[in-house]
């Protein structure tokens, strides 16, 4: 009779330290995961990249837009203003929209290149975040298949003890009935 009580125990111990590892691995892999996601790798820019990224950033600042306006503003008056042998582009201003086409066709190709690699750095977050969606819905069903199998060991044990309780029961009314 304690033999089987000890086999139950045991049986129910193992199921326990079965679940615990299971966590324990769960647990370290998520670890794993949120590091990598909270630390990603330092980016290596070229020369040109990081230039291209500092003309973006500037280009596309009020900062920008304030002191062209000055500039544009300052030439216009200047040119205006000043007595016509002292001034160097007449009322069309034509030196003053060929540097506005210059400043726009260059301005322009180094803005779309800081733009393309911000896409794709915006590509690989994307990736990243599918990959880790995936990884979590192949846990979930990993998990899911796990409980599954945790609790029909857990019945199976059930139903055993349930018998060996009745075989127990049985003995004692035999032991109740021959003491009579």
């Amino acid at each position: 009779m304690d033999v089987d009580i000890e086999k139950l125990v045991s049986a129910n111990n193992e199921q326990i330290r079965k679940l615990q590892e299971i966590v324990k691995k769960v647990i370290e892999e998520e670890k794993l995961i949120t590091n990598n996601l909270a630390n990603p790798p330092k980016e290596m820019l070229t020369k040109g990249q990081s230039i291209s990224d500092r003309v973006a950033k500037f280009g596309g600042s009020w900062a920008f837009i304030v002191s062209f306006l000055f500039l544009l503003l300052f030439w216009i008056l200047f040119n205006t203003l000043t007595p016509i042998k002292d001034n160097f582009d007449p009322y069309p201003f034509i030196l003053m929209n060929l540097i506005l086409s210059c400043v726009a066709a260059l301005q322009a190709p180094i803005i779309m290149m800081s733009q393309n690699r911000q896409e794709e750095k915006d590509r690989k977050r994307s990736e990243n975040d599918y990959m880790v969606n995936l990884k979590a819905e192949l846990e979930i069903n990993a998990l899911n298949q796990k409980i599954d199998f945790l609790l029909e060991e857990q019945i199976k044990t059930l139903f055993e003890s349930q018998a060996k309780q009745l075989e127990i029961l049985k003995k004692l009314e035999e032991k109740v009935s021959d003491n009579r």
